[in-house]
């Protein structure tokens, strides 16, 4: 259980705040709600505490565990259907997961796909959003500016994985 203070991440909406933990009546029922909140945005939704693992709510990670993810990028392969629906479905899957590495591989197959081809208004807006999970729970881990995260995520998304030897 989350305590009111905690870093947190929801992993359709990124890396927030739980500011408060209230008790609310929903259709005749009493349940307990975490209330978290995004510090860019002001994004505030009540998370019930019951669903938080179902959902994939999860603390962020480490600074250690940051400077790990942004090391693996350029070696994480990106392997995506050529067909638009298909491509889309497995992305959604990938977001919802709420694991960063294949939230990043969403990011890198659209970054790639875009300079390529271009992209469609649905994966715009889906590249728009695994970049906010990313940047913001960087952002928070490491106390930085969005700029600057999404700066070095796209930076570690266009190198190229190292030749092993």
């Amino acid at each position: 259980m989350f305590q009111i203070g905690d870093l947190i991440v929801h992993p359709m909406h990124g890396a927030g705040v739980i500011d408060d933990v209230i008790k609310e009546k929903v259709a005749g029922t009493t349940q307990e709600y975490y209330v978290f909140k995004m510090p860019v945005g002001g994004l505030i939704l009540k998370i019930p505490t019951a669903n938080c693992q179902a959902i994939g709510i999860r603390s962020i990670i480490s600074p250690t565990e940051a400077k790990a993810f942004f090391a693996g990028i350029p070696a994480l392969e990106v392997q995506s259907s050529a067909n638009w629906n298909k491509r889309y479905q497995e992305n959604l899957l990938r977001l919802k997961s709420g694991d960063l590495n294949e939230v990043a591989r969403v990011v890198k197959g659209l970054m790639r796909r875009e300079s390529r081809r271009g992209l469609s208004t649905g994966e715009r807006k889906m590249l728009h959003s695994a970049k906010q999970i990313i940047v913001s729970e960087i952002a928070l881990v490491e106390g930085c500016a969005y700029q600057d995260a999404e700066a070095r995520l796209d930076y570690a998304v266009m190198q190229k994985a190292p030749v092993p030897q």
